[in-house]
């Protein structure tokens, strides 16, 4: 198996619309408006022109159809039919199929422009170009006063030998690292008591799933076409390796039914995430803080519309909750319209402290995605059997980036003898409280 950065070829047979193209019909002019605070200009009007020649074609499809079928019980009831009759049901029959196939292609090419278009911002989001434009909602724990020169995470990690920058790089390339000793063990300390406290305290169903997906699963959550240049792909199968949990944990309901009673459905996931960091060049090059590959732990879930917006204040809390216990200082951002992912209609970032780059710095993303990937995979609910079912809401946060969040706790729990301190609630994962020089 090859791995390899992929550039995405659209396959027509995969593509899901997860825009909802009635809302297009219905308030255009909404539609332009929101992209258009997103910094897109988006081709409403050659979707609209699309979609109305697709609906003519079908329209004029069922006609003949019909027609077709009133032939057909004459025919059944004439002992011989005239040729003339024959040959108008033989030329019916072939204008069909023709039509049937310009619908396909109608489709086709809809639903290829569709995917190009991002999740409808919600009204809470902030209007904005960039990340200056965000807007700040708290600041959670104090910083750290040093009296004496803070180091930076790689200094303190290669003087300790827990972190190993020059192997990483001669088995892998630039952007890779090992991990050696108690910088090992920090790791999975932290994720073991991560993982404790999000399935035994906060209710979520841990999973385990494929670090591999193919091109439907990929798209139907959103990260293809347009995240196709930072993903990783088997060149021979149809594989792509995750950039997040998010991916097989949003396909787990795929083309499924769900009702009330089931909602909302939480689940958390640990895995391996690969990005190919493509436009990063130049980009925290030094360190572990923009990596090739790096483990996160994400929350997901599945919720009615209703509910969902006081689901997604729940996933932030759950990750300050986090930080408050790792005694971090932390900060909650609102995530702007030009600074918002495709598949998010609000997300809040949680930024953690790093005190060799004396700013707040992602450490988790929380997202309310609305029915935009549940569109494109069919995951709908339906509160009684008469009633027409719905597309259920879909949110996910990153309930820690473990890498980011081992850094932090080098650098804020540095000790002037270049030796680290051991959050408290790591410790008895740890089996001691500080970490000292590898022997």
């Amino acid at each position: 198996m090859i791995l390899r950065c992929y550039t995405f070829q659209l396959d027509d047979s995969k593509e899901t619309q997860v825009i909802n193209i009635e809302a297009l019909r219905d308030q255009p002019e909404l539609v332009r408006a929101a992209m258009k605070s997103r910094g897109i200009r988006a081709p409403v009007d050659q979707i609209l022109e699309l979609d109305a020649t697709r609906r003519s074609a079908i329209a004029e499809t069922d006609t003949f159809r019909s027609r077709r079928n009133i032939a057909s019980k004459e025919i059944g009831r004439m002992s011989s039919p005239p040729k003339r009759l024959i040959e108008e049901m033989r030329e019916i029959g072939v204008r069909i199929k023709k039509l049937e196939a310009e619908v396909r292609e109608l489709e086709e090419k809809m639903s290829a422009v569709l995917l190009t278009l991002p999740n409808i911002p919600s009204a809470a989001t902030p209007t904005g170009e960039n990340e200056a434009d965000n807007r700040h909602i708290r600041t959670v724990g104090d910083q750290r006063s040093f009296d004496f020169e803070i180091r930076a995470h790689w200094d303190i990690g290669e003087r300790l030998g827990i972190i190993d920058f020059e192997r990483g790089v001669r088995i892998s390339g630039s952007r890779f690292y090992l991990l050696r000793g108690k910088g090992a063990r920090l790791q999975r300390a932290l994720i073991d008591w991560m993982l404790d406290v999000h399935t035994e305290e906060s209710g979520y169903e841990e999973v385990y799933v494929p670090y591999l997906v193919n091109s439907a699963a990929a798209t139907g959550s959103g990260q293809l076409p347009k995240f196709a240049e930072t993903m990783y792909k088997d060149a021979e199968e149809d594989f792509w390796l995750i950039p997040t949990a998010e991916v097989p944990l949003t396909n787990m309901f795929a083309g499924e039914l769900m009702i009330p009673a089931d909602l909302p459905k939480r689940y958390t996931a640990l895995t391996s995430c690969f990005r190919a960091e493509a436009g990063a060049a130049g980009k925290d090059t030094k360190g572990i803080f923009r990596v090739h590959q790096f483990e996160k732990i994400e929350q997901f879930i599945f919720s009615e519309p209703e509910d969902s917006w006081n689901q997604l204040e729940n996933i932030v809390s759950n990750t300050q909750e986090i930080f408050r216990n790792l005694e971090l200082p932390h900060r909650v951002v609102l995530l702007c319209t030009g600074d918002l992912g495709k598949i998010s209609s609000k997300t809040y970032d949680v930024e953690l402290w790093f005190p060799s780059h004396k700013k707040y710095r992602e450490a988790a993303s929380c997202s309310n995605c609305t029915d935009y990937q549940s569109r494109g995979l069919g995951i709908k609910y339906r509160n009684k059997p008469h009633e027409e079912s719905k597309f259920v809401h879909t949110l996910n946060g990153t309930l820690i980036a473990v890498e980011r969040t081992l850094i932090a706790i080098i650098e804020n729990y540095q000790l002037e003898n270049g030796e680290i301190e051991i959050p408290k609630v790591l410790q008895k994962y740890m089996g001691n409280t500080k970490i000292i020089k590898n022997k």
